[in-house]
């Protein structure tokens, strides 16, 4: 698990499980759980990913608008892929 006093760049990434996100509520959900579980805060994130933490808390809430740049280069900081499929 990462720490605060480690650097974002060298911390182990955890597996998660895959899942559908139908709203943006379900995407900030998925970006808290995750950033909680590696020991970051948001203000941590938030200037790894070149935004404040007041963007971040609403990218996590669901709410307001966030540009796409953003919550793709959260996802990715937190060590998450963004996969587009097909529904079956």
């Amino acid at each position: 698990m990462i720490y605060r006093s480690q650097s974002i760049k060298n911390m182990v990434l955890l597996p998660i499980n895959p899942m559908a996100i139908r709203s943006s509520e379900d995407f900030g959900t998925q970006l808290r759980a995750r950033r909680r579980e590696l020991d970051l805060s948001q203000e941590d994130l938030a200037n790894v990913i070149g935004t404040n933490r007041r963007v971040l808390g609403r990218l996590e809430r669901g709410v307001g608008t966030v540009r796409l740049e953003i919550a793709i280069e959260a996802a990715r900081a937190l060590g998450l892929d963004l996969d587009l499929v097909p529904r079956r």
